[in-house]
C-alpha cells in the first residue's frame, strides 16, 4: 500500500487451499463468523462515508517540501536511510526487484512471489536465497484472492501457483523442488541442508516430515470448529516434540548453532501459527513461557536481518489467512485476542504504543522497538510514496470496485474521491508532522492540527480515507511491525481528533 499504493491492494499469489493440505471440514459458520468480523471492523472504510458530523480542520500543516527536509535531517542523525535504501546489495527489503549482495556474478535466478507476503511457500524460497545471498530478479505476481495473474505469467505457468525460479531459462515449481534445486545448484553459497549420504541428513529429513505434522495439526484446529479440545491437544502435544527437537542439538535452531533449511521450511508456518491460533483461539504459542525452545527459536530467527525482511505481523495474517484457506472458526477465547490486534478495543492501536519485547502481548517481537526511529520509518515512506497513498486512501470515502474480491482488505477496483483529494492530502501532511515531531509537540506548534465545526475539508470524507488506509497497512510489505504500529496509531490520533465530541 505505501509504495505501490495505485495497485498493490489487489496484489497477491497463491492460495494454501491449492497445496497438499490436511482434509478438514470447514463449516459454513467457521466462514461466516470470520467474514461477519471483517465487516464489523471494515464497515466504516469500504466505500462508506464516515460517521457524519466529523470536524473539518484547517491546512496549517507543513508541506511535503517541508517534511521531506525533516525526514532527511532526522535520518542524518540517527544514521538511517528509510528513504531511499539499497535494495540491491543492503538488507532483505520487500520493495527489492534486484539482488546481488555486492557480487558480480551472472545472475541465474528469477524469482516469481506474490506482492504483499502472504504467500507461505514463497516465503520460504525468498529467505533461502536471502541467506546463501545467490543473486536473483523478482517480479511480482497477483494472489487470486486479490487480483488477475498476467497472461505472460500464465503462459509460462498455467496453474498460476506461486513461487515460481527461473534459473538459466528453465521454470521450476513447487518450493521443495526450487529450494533443493538452489542446493544442488549453488553449493558454494552457505550449504542449508545436510548433504545425501551425511550422518546429519537422516535428522534433516526426520525434522521435514515433523513440519508436514505441525502444519496438519495447526490447520485441523485453526479451520475447524469441531472437537477443539482434541484438536488443541493434538497440537500441544507435536509443539512439545518440536521443542525437544529443538533442544536435541543445542538449539537454538532445529539443527544446532545455525539456520538451516529446516528452520526456514518451519518458520512461514510457525509464524502464522503463532499469529493465528492467537487470534482466533486464544492460543499463545510465545511469550507464555509453556514452549521454552520454541520461543527461543522465535528470538534466533528475529535476530537474523533475512528473516525480518520477510517476516509479517499477527494482523496481517489474521485477515490474509482466511480468503487462502476458505474461513478459520473463531472461539470466545480468541475474541478478546482479536479486539487488541484488530485494535477494536480502544487501547492497542492508540498512544502510547506500549513497549515490544520477546513476550510483549498480543504480539511478542524480541527485536523491541526503537519509537523515534520507527515513527521516523513511517514518514519516510509515506513522504517518499504520498501522492499514490492519497489516491488509495481516497478508496475509503469512494465507492467500493466493481470487480470485488475475495480478501476482505483487497478491493483493486476501488473507486477513489478523488473530490476530497486536497483535504487527505493535508491530513497526511498532519499524520505525517505528528510522526515526526510526536503529537503533543506538534498541538503546541504553528502546525498544530486545529479542528473546527465547519471548513474547506469535508471531515467525514477525511475521517474514512485514513480509517481505509489504517486498517490496509500491510506487514512486510509497506513497514517493519515497530513502524506499521506508529503508522496505525497516528492515524488514529488524527481520526480521533476529528470526530466530534460524544
Amino acid at each position: 500500500m505505501l509504495c505501490r499504493a495505485n495497485s498493490t491492494a489487489a496484489r497477491q499469489s497463491r492460495s494454501f487451499t491449492q497445496r497438499s493440505l490436511p482434509r478438514i471440514a470447514v463449516s459454513r459458520r467457521t466462514v461466516a463468523v470470520h467474514a461477519g468480523m471483517l465487516d464489523s471492523m471494515l464497515k466504516k472504510a469500504v466505500g462508506k462515508a464516515a460517521k457524519p458530523g466529523a470536524l473539518s480542520f484547517s491546512d496549517n500543516a507543513p508541506s511535503w517540501e517541508v517534511l521531506t527536509n525533516m525526514v532527511k535531517a532526522q535520518e542524518a542523525e540517527f544514521g538511517v536511510n528509510f528513504s531511499a535504501p539499497d535494495l540491491v546489495n543492503g538488507p532483505t527489503h520487500p520493495l527489492a526487484l534486484k539482488r546481488t549482495f555486492g557480487s558480480t556474478e551472472p545472475i541465474r535466478v528469477k524469482l516469481y512471489r506474490d506482492h504483499a507476503g502472504w504467500c507461505p511457500y514463497c516465503q520460504k524460497v525468498w529467505l533461502q536465497l536471502e541467506e546463501k545471498r545467490i543473486p536473483y530478479t523478482i517480479e511480482k505476481i497477483n494472489m487470486r484472492c486479490y487480483g488477475d495473474k498476467p497472461a505472460a505469467f500464465l503462459a509460462k505457468v498455467p496453474s498460476g501457483l506461486l513461487p515460481v525460479l527461473e534459473i538459466d531459462g528453465r521454470v521450476v515449481t513447487e518450493s521443495a523442488a526450487i529450494m533443493a534445486l538452489l542446493e544442488e545448484q549453488f553449493p558454494d553459497h552457505k550449504p542449508l541442508m545436510p548433504a545425501a549420504g551425511s550422518p546429519q541428513r537422516p535428522r534433516a529429513d526426520q525434522l521435514m516430515r515433523l513440519e508436514r505434522r505441525f502444519f496438519s495439526d495447526w490447520l485441523n484446529w485453526l479451520c475447524s470448529g469441531w472437537n477443539q479440545a482434541a484438536a488443541q491437544a493434538q497440537l500441544e502435544r507435536t509443539l512439545q516434540a518440536i521443542c525437544k527437537e529443538l533442544e536435541a542439538d543445542g538449539g537454538p535452531y532445529f539443527m544446532g548453532a545455525d539456520i538451516s533449511l529446516v528452520d526456514i521450511t518451519f518458520c512461514p508456518m510457525l509464524e502464522r501459527a503463532a499469529a493465528s491460533l492467537a487470534y482466533y483461539k486464544g492460543f499463545v504459542m510465545r511469550g507464555s513461557g509453556k514452549f521454552p525452545a520454541l520461543e527461543a527459536w522465535f528470538d534466533a530467527m528475529e535476530s537474523r536481518p533475512t528473516y525480518l525482511g520477510t517476516k509479517s505481523d499477527h494482523y496481517t495474517h489474521c485477515h490474509d489467512l482466511p480468503p487462502q484457506l476458505g474461513g478459520c472458526h473463531m472461539t470466545p477465547e480468541g475474541e478478546p485476542v482479536a479486539a487488541a490486534l484488530d485494535g477494536q478495543d480502544g487501547v492497542s492501536w492508540r498512544l502510547p504504543l506500549p513497549p515490544l519485547s520477546g513476550t510483549s502481548a498480543p504480539e511478542a517481537y524480541s527485536p523491541g522497538d526503537n519509537p523515534p526511529v520507527d515513527r521516523l520509518e513511517a514518514a519516510a515512506r509515506v513522504v517518499v510514496y504520498h501522492e499514490a497513498i492519497g489516491r488509495f486512501a481516497l478508496r475509503g470515502a469512494g465507492q467500493p470496485g466493481p470487480r470485488p474480491v475475495s480478501a476482505p482488505l483487497a478491493d483493486p477496483s476501488g473507486v477513489p474521491a478523488l473530490q476530497h483529494e486536497a483535504g487527505v492530502d493535508a491530513a497526511l501532511r498532519h499524520t505525517v508532522h505528528a510522526l515526526l515531531v510526536g503529537v503533543q509537540e506538534k498541538q503546541v506548534m504553528e502546525h498544530a492540527l486545529q479542528v473546527q465545526e465547519s471548513g474547506e475539508f469535508d471531515g467525514a470524507a477525511v475521517v474514512a480515507s485514513a480509517e481505509y488506509l489504517r486498517d490496509r497497512v500491510g506487514v512486510p510489505r509497506d513497514l517493519k511491525l515497530p513502524a506499521a504500529r506508529q503508522l496505525r496509531a497516528h492515524l488514529n490520533w488524527l481520526i480521533d481528533n476529528l470526530q466530534p465530541s460524544s
